[in-house]
């Protein structure tokens, strides 16, 4: 771990890997934050391409660059980032993703109003885009209004949506004391792992749901998102009903079952899509 010269109120950590591609418009979007007080680390999980110089090259004093000396894969570099960070507050940015200008003054505004430390994430609408930054689709799980959701609502959400409704890590924020309580990242569902983590952080508190598009999520030929095909369901599946067993949530047979099916569905959708967006265009 390296010694942050500062404490800020918010940590943004880029984990990058061959991200050349889209790396300056993430890295961008985070300087460009109304809200200042911050600290960008971006840790390159030593990647045979321009992805450290590009890091590299900013001289902004909020800005620091990290290279493993080995490649850890996504779970080991994810957690190397919560590890580096020294801000009140975190949020892990994927590479390809991009923050609205607004998006960190306004989930910290509710993390800075909740005194009692009742909600243990907040989450937002985001814009889907296409690999040139068009957008696709907007995704607003909880319709145009804010609201605050339990865990078990969540949780049921997910499984009768098949799918993530809290979002991708761009979308989300948590303070970093309660990440130290909750442990690494776990990756023994890869595909899902940011579910698996927004569960153990709901198992502390409340979710809280922001209708603004504040983040932008990519999907392009060589996103990871993209490259996981069919696993995604089926590891889905099984994170919900491990969840389930080991008590963390509660959810019968049926459930799971109806959870399975509509994940699968959405795949099946999900894939069209993609085919559709990227005919003709070889990652």
């Amino acid at each position: 771990m390296t010694t942050p010269t500062r404490t800020p109120a918010v940590s943004v950590c880029i984990p990058t890997y061959k991200g050349a591609a889209h790396l300056r418009t993430s890295i961008e979007s985070v300087l460009a934050q109304t809200f200042g007080d911050l600290e960008l680390v971006i840790v390159d999980d030593n990647s045979p391409d321009d992805t450290f110089a590009i890091a590299s090259g900013y001289q902004d004093l909020r800005v620091r660059c990290l290279r493993n000396d080995r490649n850890l894969g996504a779970e080991g570099n994810w957690n190397r980032c919560l590890d580096e960070a020294a801000g009140t507050y975190y949020r892990l940015l994927p590479q390809d993703d991009v923050l609205a200008p607004d998006c960190l003054q306004r989930q910290i505004e509710v993390l800075e109003a909740d005194t009692r430390r009742e909600i243990a994430l907040v989450f937002s609408a985001r814009t889907i885009i296409d690999g040139a930054g068009n957008t696709v689709m907007e995704r607003r799980p909880f319709g145009r209004m804010p609201r605050r959701l339990t865990g078990d609502e969540l949780f049921r959400r997910c499984l009768y949506r098949g799918t993530n409704v809290i979002g991708e890590p761009g979308g989300v924020m948590f303070r970093r004391a309660l990440a130290r309580q909750v442990g690494p990242y776990d990756a023994t569902f890869p595909y899902v792992v940011d579910l698996d983590y927004w569960l153990r952080l709901l198992e502390h508190g409340d979710g809280y749901y922001l209708p603004e598009t504040l983040v932008s999520f990519r999907v392009s030929p060589g996103a990871w998102s993209v490259a996981i095909g069919a696993s995604q369901a089926t590891q889905f599946a099984g994170l919900v009903t491990a969840a389930a067993k080991n008590g963390r949530w509660q959810a019968s047979a049926v459930d799971l079952a109806a959870a399975r099916g509509i994940a699968l569905g959405n795949n099946a959708v999900r894939l069209a899509l993609y085919r559709l967006l990227f005919r003709g265009n070889r990652a």
